[in-house]
């Protein structure tokens, strides 16, 4: 078995914290009286803070100085970090730790690449912290995804190619993140959102052991299209 690097977004790939994301950028959205869909949520998945709010702003038609801009960014993750405070185990998306403890037994790479700034926090809370070798996120990288920055710094640390990294993504620029990078992009999610993916499959409960092992057994560069 070749050794590869397994990349894994968190936001809706480890845990649901999108949710959570959701609640506190729409009570910060409504307090400046602008309304926030669903839809619109899905547009800030994989984007930075301040590029949300900067999002946010523009549909409101709303232009703020940059003492009041920060007030907000800071409102806003103290209002999602009161969610994440409240975390454990039970939060994690079913069929990762089954993922995880594979991928461990098989001495495989095994990271975190995400935009977020609270990444080690919610792995501590839900006893997942330990399940990486290397953990790159928000406080580490300058460029947001689509930029490949994160997945390339991983790969980095664990010393393996880009091409032969697998990447678990949620979000369109995440898949394009990995796909810039040359590295197999998996979706998890809507496969009409994340057509640009290798595979795409609805969570993972749906990714046998034997799809891995075959990656794993697989020179990835000759099997990624992108």
């Amino acid at each position: 078995m070749n050794k590869k690097a397994f990349i894994f977004d968190l936001d809706g790939v480890i845990v649901d914290t999108a949710k959570y994301h959701f609640l506190a950028w729409k009570k910060l959205a409504n307090s400046i009286g602008v309304d926030f869909t669903e839809e619109q949520n899905e547009q800030l998945k994989g984007v930075s803070r301040v590029r949300s709010l900067e999002k946010i702003l523009a549909w409101g038609n709303i232009e703020l100085s940059e003492e009041k801009f920060m007030e907000l960014m800071a409102k806003k993750n103290n209002d999602y970090l009161t969610y994440v405070n409240q975390m454990d185990e039970s939060e994690i998306l079913p069929g990762v730790t089954r993922i995880l403890a594979y991928l461990a037994e098989n001495e495989q790479g095994i990271a975190l690449g995400s935009a977020s700034k609270n990444a080690r926090t919610i792995l501590q809370k839900v006893n997942l912290y330990d399940a990486f070798e290397v953990i790159v996120d928000g406080t580490n990288v300058t460029k947001a995804k689509p930029d490949p920055e994160v997945f390339v710094n991983a790969a980095k640390q664990l010393s393996i190619e880009n091409e032969n990294c697998v990447v678990f993504e949620d979000s369109v620029a995440g898949i394009q993140a990995a796909n810039t990078a040359k590295m197999i992009s998996i979706g998890i999610g809507d496969k009409e959102v994340l057509k640009e993916a290798d595979y795409v499959f609805n969570d993972f409960t749906e990714i046998s052991v034997d799809f891995i092992k075959e990656l794993t057994m697989k020179k990835l560069k000759e099997n990624n299209l992108n």
